[in-house]
């Protein structure tokens, strides 16, 4: 069977199919529209429990009021308040507890490290202070070191030092 053959026979089966659709009687009305205008029977809200059917209060019919009293009569069931172990806000963060002598015992330490931070800051203000006590020109007038003293060595003569090429000399100097 070729391309062209297996299209012939795809479309003359879906026309023939649509055909059948069209003669067909139209079918008898559902059970679902008679019943949408008759409100269905309930059961006792008392007599509910989670295997019971809901089904009928979402009939259109039912009133809203009665419809939530059986939703909470089948949410109230302890089977859906069992509590998600990965809900990290279901603790009661209100409720405070005596913080926990080892806990205590760290504060205690973080107090004594801030006063030492706290003793270092007062120390650098004394010296900050004590800078700005000195005199000024004593500030602006550093004393310069003069390099070391180089020690002649008796094996070491003058021409030793010089450089091989006789070096730069001075202008004006022979």
């Amino acid at each position: 069977m070729t391309i062209e053959e297996d299209k012939e026979a795809f479309l003359s089966r879906w026309s023939r199919l649509k055909q059948e659709a069209k003669d067909q009687p139209p079918q008898k009305v559902s059970d679902q529209v008679v019943d949408s205008k008759v409100p269905p029977e309930l059961p006792p809200l008392d007599k509910l429990t989670p295997d019971s059917d809901y089904r009928a209060f979402f009939h259109p019919k039912v009133d809203e009021d009665l419809r939530r009293a059986a939703l909470k009569k089948l949410f109230s069931d302890p089977h859906f308040n069992v509590m998600d172990g990965l809900d990290v806000y279901i603790d009661d963060y209100s409720k405070t507890e005596p913080i926990p002598p080892e806990m205590m015992a760290g504060l205690r330490q973080a107090q004594n490290i801030l006063r030492w931070a706290k003793e270092d800051e007062e120390q650098r203000a004394k010296e900050q202070q004590a800078l700005q006590d000195v005199p000024a020109q004593a500030i602006e007038s550093p004393v310069v070191q003069s390099p070391p003293a180089v020690e002649s060595h008796p094996d070491i003569t003058d021409a030793a030092l010089a450089p091989p090429d006789g070096g730069l000399k001075p202008p004006g100097s022979s």
